[in-house]
């Protein structure tokens, strides 16, 4: 069973967010508020994500935090957030 929960946080998927593109709507934050802040600017934050030179953020993630992720980026209405498969660099939305 070690090995089963090892996989499951293992970082598989890169979450990225065209942060300068953000209306600020919160759709991501009240679908995954255990990954997604909003910040005083008014726009969403990946939580403990990582600047990019671009403004963008992003954060490696695992399998278990794929789901709802994916789930935050369905309902982002100006599609800023995209989920990419590490292994071979896949954009999945």
């Amino acid at each position: 069973m070690a090995e089963n929960n090892n996989s499951e946080k293992e970082k598989k998927y890169l979450l990225e967010h065209d942060r300068p593109n953000c209306i600020g709507c919160g759709a991501c934050v009240a679908v995954a508020p255990e990954h997604w802040d909003m910040n005083d600017d008014g726009k969403a934050d990946i939580l403990h994500g990582k600047n990019r030179k671009d403004e963008w953020q992003e954060k490696e993630i695992s399998e278990e935090e794929f789901k709802v992720n994916m789930e935050a980026a369905e309902s982002c209405p100006v599609n800023v957030i995209h989920l990419k498969r590490l292994k071979d660099n896949e954009k999945l939305i």
